[in-house]
C-alpha cells in the first residue's frame, strides 16, 4: 500500500475524531499517534457520585464510542476513590463526601448504564482504587510535589472562591493530582472529558512526563446546558435528562428545554453529523420548520438512541395522550393506602397527597387542593380539608397537576378503622 492512501486515512480519523471537540491538545500529537498504526488507549474517568448518567455525560461517552468504533481500545475509570474525595470543577463549594457504600451502589449503575453508548468490545473498566487506595503517605507527598499551590489556584473555580473568602480544602487541591495519576497508571494515549475538566486533564499530562511516559492527547466536549436553559446539565441542579430513564419521561424533559437550545441539543445529543444539525438549524431560522416540531424530531431522535426503534413515537404519542388529550399516563405508579394512615376509617387527601409522594407536605397537598391542581378520577376536588373513605379511592387515579399522578390500592383491611 502506497504512502498517501495511508495518509489519507489518517486525516480521515482525525478529522472523525476532533469533530465538535472544545480543545485537543494536540492536533498535531493525535496524528503523530494514529500514524504508529496501533490502538490507542482512550481514557475517560467517571466519579460514581449520582445515580444516572445523564445526556451531558453522553456527549463524552459517544466520543469515546467514535474511537471504538475505528478500532481503538475506551478505558473507562470508575473513580470509586476519587469519588470521596470530590472533583472540585466547577464547584462554588466543597463537595459533600460520599460513603464507600453509597460508591460503589452508584458504580454498578453506571456499568449498567455505560454499555447503552459504549461497545463491550474494546473495553477496559478499571476502578482508581487499585491503585490510589493502597499509597502511602510518601506516595502522596511525592505526587504532591509535582505541582505548585501558583499551578492549582490557576484555575477559575479555585480562583473566584479564593477571591470571595470561601473555603479551599487541601483535599480538593490533590483531586488533579489523582485523577493525573489515573493516566500514568493506564497508560492513556488520550483522555477525555468535559470542558470543565480541561485542567485536570492536563495535569495528566505534567504526571506523564514526570514519569517518562509520552504525554497524553487532552480532548474536551462543550457543556450541555441543562433543560433550565442555564446551568451545565446535573443531576444536582435537577435539570437533567438520564439515558436511562424511561421513554415518555426522557420525551417530557426534552420537550420543555427552552427553543434557543435546539440547535446544541442536535448538536450534542443526536449523534447527527455537522451538515445535517447545520441543515436543521437553518430550517429553524428560515421557518422553514417550527419551534414545536423540530423539538419533537429532537426528543423522538434522543429516545430511540436510548431505548431503540419505535420507542420515539410511542413516547410521543404518550405525551400527546397526556398533554393533548389531557388523559392519565398508561402506566400510573401505583401508591398502596395502608390501615395505619387511616383515622376514623377515613383519610384527609392533603395527608394523601404527601403520602403518595405528590406533595411535599401535607399543607402543601392543602395548597395544591385550593389552587385546583388536584384531580380524582378526572374531577376536580377544591376543598383542601376534605376526608375520604378508602373505598372512593380505591382503584382512583389522582391526579395533581399535568404531571404527577398515582393510582391509589387500598390495603386488604384498610376500609375499617385500625384498632
Amino acid at each position: 500500500m502506497s504512502d498517501a492512501p495511508e495518509h489519507l486515512e489518517r486525516a480521515d480519523q482525525l478529522e472523525r475524531l476532533t469533530a465538535g471537540a472544545d480543545h485537543v491538545i494536540s492536533k498535531g500529537e493525535l496524528e503523530a499517534k494514529l500514524a504508529k498504526g496501533r490502538p490507542l488507549r482512550v481514557k475517560l474517568g467517571i466519579d460514581p457520585t449520582a445515580s444516572d448518567i445523564h445526556l451531558g455525560f453522553a456527549v463524552v461517552l459517544r466520543k469515546l464510542r467514535a474511537f471504538q468504533d475505528l478500532g481503538h481500545t475506551a478505558v473507562l475509570i470508575l473513580g470509586d476513590f476519587t469519588a470521596q474525595v470530590g472533583d472540585p470543577s466547577g464547584r462554588s463549594a466543597l463537595r459533600p463526601r460520599l460513603t464507600k457504600d453509597e460508591v460503589e451502589a452508584h458504580a454498578v449503575t453506571y456499568v449498567k448504564q455505560v454499555t447503552k453508548v459504549l461497545s463491550t468490545d474494546g473495553l477496559e473498566i478499571r476502578r482508581n482504587s487499585e491503585w490510589l487506595a493502597s499509597m502511602g503517605m510518601e506516595d502522596v507527598l511525592r505526587l504532591a510535589s509535582c505541582a505548585t499551590v501558583a499551578q492549582m489556584l490557576e484555575r477559575d473555580d479555585f480562583q473566584k472562591r479564593y477571591r470571595t473568602g470561601a473555603p479551599i480544602a487541601v483535599m480538593e487541591l490533590l483531586y488533579p493530582l489523582l485523577q493525573g495519576w489515573d493516566s500514568v497508571m493506564v497508560e492513556a494515549d488520550v483522555e477525555l472529558g468535559g470542558s470543565d475538566q480541561l485542567f485536570n486533564n492536563l495535569m495528566g499530562r505534567t504526571l506523564q512526563t514526570s514519569e517518562g511516559q509520552d504525554p497524553q492527547v487532552v480532548m474536551t466536549m462543550p457543556l450541555l446546558v441543562g433543560t433550565d436553559g442555564t446551568k451545565k446539565m446535573s443531576k444536582s441542579y435537577g435539570n437533567y435528562v438520564g439515558i436511562d430513564e424511561p421513554p415518555s419521561e426522557q420525551f417530557g424533559k426534552l420537550m420543555r428545554i427552552p427553543d434557543d437550545l435546539m440547535p446544541q441539543y442536535f448538536a450534542l445529543t443526536t449523534g447527527w453529523n455537522h451538515d445535517q444539525v447545520a441543515a436543521l438549524a437553518r430550517q429553524l431560522t428560515e421557518g422553514a420548520i417550527g419551534a414545536n416540531e423540530a423539538k419533537r424530531l429532537l426528543a423522538r431522535t434522543v429516545v430511540e438512541l436510548y431505548h431503540g426503534p419505535g420507542s420515539g413515537e410511542s413516547a410521543e404519542s404518550e405525551f400527546d395522550r397526556v398533554f393533548r388529550a389531557h388523559e392519565a399516563p398508561t402506566e400510573v405508579p401505583a401508591f398502596s393506602l395502608a390501615a395505619e394512615s387511616l383515622v376514623d376509617g377515613r383519610i384527609r387527601l392533603a395527608r394523601l397527597l404527601a403520602l403518595a409522594g405528590l406533595a411535599t407536605t401535607n399543607a402543601d397537598g392543602r395548597r395544591k387542593i385550593a389552587q385546583g391542581g388536584v384531580k380524582i378520577a378526572g374531577e376536580r376536588v377544591e376543598d383542601p380539608d376534605i376526608e375520604l373513605e378508602p373505598a372512593a379511592l380505591d382503584g382512583k387515579v389522582v391526579q395533581v397537576g399535568r404531571r404527577s399522578w398515582a393510582r391509589v390500592e387500598v390495603e386488604k383491611g384498610s376500609g375499617t378503622p385500625p384498632v
